[in-house]
């Protein structure tokens, strides 16, 4: 008697688990990325022993060379006062904005004096970021 097996491997392919896979991978790199800083401008930034901290309310940073950054978006000097203005109209109290200048270690202190200069004549607190010693 022939009797013959048919032990056939089947050529399919399960798309299902890839797919859960891929939604958990999103999932991941949604929740990773929020966590990465805001001011992803990576300048060295001078030392310093104070401890003093105070809320932040506007970052500028200034590169080497004179490049100016409001926020993370590059800026003109200008286009920076310009933006400060508006912001101090919008505040409720002009006294509560400040300005956190970011600047790096081989910047030119010129660039850092015309924003001290820029946040004193719109009346608004400057800090100097540092990185601890």
């Amino acid at each position: 008697m022939g009797l013959k097996k048919r032990n056939k491997v089947s050529a399919e392919f399960s798309m299902s688990s890839l797919t859960d896979i891929i939604f958990l991978l999103l999932i991941f790199f949604m929740l990773t990325s929020s966590i990465v800083s805001p001011n992803a401008l990576n300048l060295k930034l001078p030392s310093s022993s104070s401890k003093t901290v105070a809320p932040p309310t506007i970052s500028i940073s200034i590169e080497r060379g004179g490049k100016f950054y409001y926020g993370t978006k590059r800026s003109s000097l200008s286009e920076i006062k310009s933006k400060l203005r508006s912001e101090v109209r919008k505040a409720s109290n002009p006294k509560d904005v400040t300005v956190t200048i970011n600047a790096e270690k081989t910047a030119e202190i010129e660039h850092v004096v015309s924003i001290m200069d820029v946040a004193l004549q719109l009346n608004i607190g400057a800090i100097l970021a540092t990185e601890p010693k």
